[in-house]
């Protein structure tokens, strides 16, 4: 999840005002590209840890310590590998104006949820009916 704070001083969006104004857009554009500055940051630090540590160690418990901590730092990149293409669509809908409305219903998500977690695509409703379908079909699968 992201951060809540504040972007360009003490805004937030509020309800109040009209859905996706350019005050809006600027907000979550910023607080897109902040979120993909940090991950980009980690998977940085990651090549580089990559880079200095040796696997040459004579102790097998040492070598395998280390081999794990590596696959679990590959892990967790891989997953933010993923996260930041989703930041990165999210930045596209921002350019394109689709960004804030639901890719089923074409309603707007909630500000709310779009804080929470800006690269959501569904509204809340959306997002639970695609679940419970998605639970259902697993359970008929077996």
């Amino acid at each position: 999840m992201v951060k809540k704070k504040k972007i360009n001083g003490s805004y937030t969006p509020s309800e109040n005002e009209k859905f996706m104004n350019p005050q809006q857009l600027d907000y979550f554009r910023q607080l897109l590209l902040d979120w993909k500055n940090d991950l980009m940051k980690g998977s940085s630090t990651t090549i580089s840890n990559l880079k200095e540590e040796s696997s040459n160690k004579p102790d097998n418990a040492d070598r395998a310590s280390i081999e794990s901590e590596r696959s679990l730092e590959l892990r967790t990149r891989d997953r933010e590998r993923k996260l930041i293409n989703k930041i990165n669509k999210a930045l596209k809908k921002i350019e394109d104006g689709t960004y804030g409305f639901c890719e089923d219903t074409n309603q707007p998500i909630s500000l709310k949820r779009l804080i929470a977690r800006p690269i959501a695509t569904l509204s809340l409703e959306a997002q639970e009916s695609h679940e419970k379908s998605e639970k259902i079909y697993k359970e008929t699968e077996y």
